[in-house]
């Protein structure tokens, strides 16, 4: 039961209508002072990731080699293409705004929920172990973000769930097909490799330094032959 996924999705829906319906009524120093904790907290879940990990050089390997494959294929300015053209989609269902900073504003957030490292890497752990912490913890996160958002952009921000729970469906079912042929330490590097990326998106969400999250998500990728190369070849040479 895909217990995350669904959580998630409502947290947008319901953040998106109390928004909406507050308005500009939330002062600017309201809003910046829980994007600071919004980033803390996304820190604090990464942390919590980056202590399983079994093998560090193995995790280090798979993030440099995932940015770097990220930045040369323009990962990052491809989904952000696609989350200008699903703007544009929901704006004309919605009718929200499309034009000027409400257009930029959008994409950013479109972007934000469907393809942020914390929610591809809660969904395809909630998908293997069914420990679903990971996305209800994002969810709370995601609660307020969306209602902050909606201040500005307005109830289209509550459609946005439904793309985010198509894409993190997708993960969540494939990652059942994955978890059979993993092991303990390929989950464990995963995770913190996921950890890695969540603790850069609380620099990012907190301002603090702008990492490219995006281009780092092939690293999630990379990550289990990585590991499971190092573990079956490397560590029993480094034995000897």
């Amino acid at each position: 039961m895909p217990i995350g996924v669904i959580c998630n999705a409502l947290a947008i829906v319901i953040g998106g209508l109390i928004g909406a319906g507050s308005g500009d009524r939330l002062s600017a120093e309201f809003k910046e002072t829980l994007n600071l904790i919004f980033g803390v907290s996304s820190m604090a879940i990464g942390i919590t990731s980056i202590v399983l990990m079994q093998n560090m050089p193995a995790v280090i390997l798979s993030i440099i080699l995932g940015t770097i494959i990220g930045m040369a294929t323009h990962l990052g300015k491809h989904i952000e293409h696609a989350g200008l053209r699903l703007e544009k989609g929901i704006s004309r269902l919605t009718g929200g705004k499309s034009e000027g900073a409400d257009s930029a504003l959008l994409v950013t957030t479109i972007v934000l929920f469907c393809s942020s490292g914390t929610g591809i890497y809660g969904s395809i752990v909630s998908g293997m172990s069914g420990d679903h912490s990971i996305l209800i913890a994002k969810s709370i996160l995601d609660l307020f973000t969306a209602m902050i958002f909606a201040c500005s952009l307005g109830v289209v921000v509550s459609a946005i769930a439904l793309p985010q729970f198509v894409i993190f469906m997708i993960l969540f079912s494939l990652a059942r097909l994955i978890f059979p042929l993993t092991t303990d330490s390929m989950i464990a590097d995963f995770k913190a490799c996921g950890g890695i990326i969540m603790l850069a998106t609380g620099f990012r969400i907190a301002k603090i330094r702008a990492y490219p999250i995006a281009d780092m998500i092939p690293a999630m990728l990379l990550v289990w032959p990585v590991s499971a190369l190092w573990t079956n070849y490397i560590v029993p040479l480094l034995a000897h």
